[in-house]
């Protein structure tokens, strides 16, 4: 393969990544994670299903940066899953420092790689790994909205009968409870759902958009979504690594745009080689920019909060 995608940690979410970019069969995979033997144990057992799911990719798994040099992706999963009753802000002073020094590492040995972040509390982390790679607004994109509007995607099918295909949705803002499901972009077939839904059902649905992460935490016991996150990745991985110009709802950095500014907020890109080639501006509506506003107001907070961490 001539494309190389490194994933950064090995637990659900990054091995999961690593099983889809290979048997999609978009690049040769490293995996890296602290743990000795965890992401060279996988990466094996990978390799060895590869007959089987007929693909030709190479997987390498490492403790160390070495084998990441030239990645034209980076994405990074590590840092400490959310538990029960574990809000995503409780994440942020661990997962800030993980993130500072994969971020260090990774941009040392592939210094043009575009930097996929799903490590949580997603939208700071994006602020970390921007400020420690050095690396332009284009190339750091925090998964986010993909996720968030397949979750959305999933429920409109289910709640109406119909083919998840035949679903597009659209979640804007941080990727947390103030998210901001749009239901006036979401459509079954280019039919808008406010034509098949009632208001009181289209809130049900938004409402278990914005939980969704803790629904299944709260199920899990011991663990995070992992199977969703990791598609998520992988498809914003695809459009890069093919050049395929998706308009995907991404974390990413604005300056102006939808009135925000120096902050990472879920808003339609357009996604191609070389990152972000494109921020989409849509019209919204007083509630929807009210309900963006609010949403990135706890983004800031959590980028004050990581400003008092020394």
């Amino acid at each position: 393969m001539n494309q190389k995608v490194t994933v950064v940690g090995a637990g659900n979410v990054g091995a999961t990544a690593a099983q889809r970019l290979a048997e999609k069969e978009l690049c040769d995979v490293v995996l890296i994670d602290i743990v000795e033997g965890i992401p060279q144990g996988k990466s094996l057992d990978l390799a060895e299903a590869a007959p089987i799911e007929k693909h030709d990719a190479h997987l390498t798994g490492s403790n160390t940066y070495e084998a990441s040099a030239n990645s034209n992706i980076v994405i990074i999963t590590a840092g400490i899953p959310r538990k029960p009753g574990m809000s995503r802000d409780d994440l942020l002073a661990t997962n800030r420092g993980i993130i500072k020094t994969v971020t260090r590492q990774v941009a040392n040995y592939s210094p043009n790689a575009v930097l996929i972040i799903v490590s949580n509390p997603l939208d700071a982390m994006c602020h970390v790994a921007m400020e420690e790679s050095g690396f332009p607004k284009q190339r750091v994109i925090g998964m986010a909205g993909v996720l968030d509007s397949a979750r959305f995607r999933a429920f409109i099918a289910e709640e109406l009968n119909v083919s998840v295909e035949n679903i597009q949705a659209l979640v804007l803002g941080g990727h947390g409870d103030s998210m901001v499901p749009l239901p006036r972009f979401s459509t079954v077939s280019g039919i808008p759902i406010t034509e098949l839904l009632s208001p009181e059902r289209i809130e049900a649905l938004a409402t278990r958009t914005r939980n969704g992460g803790a629904e299944i935490v709260g199920l899990l016991k011991t663990g995070s979504a992992y199977y969703a996150p990791a598609s998520a990745a992988v498809e914003m991985a695809e459009s890069i690594l093919k050049d395929k110009k998706k308009i995907l709802p991404c974390a990413a950095y604005l300056e102006g745009e939808y009135g925000v500014s120096g902050l990472f907020v879920g808003v339609p890109i357009k996604l191609g080689k070389n990152g972000i080639e494109q921020i989409i501006c849509l019209s919204l509506t007083d509630h929807e920019k009210q309900a963006l506003v609010k949403s990135a107001a706890a983004v800031q907070e959590l980028v004050n909060a990581m400003k008092k961490i020394s």
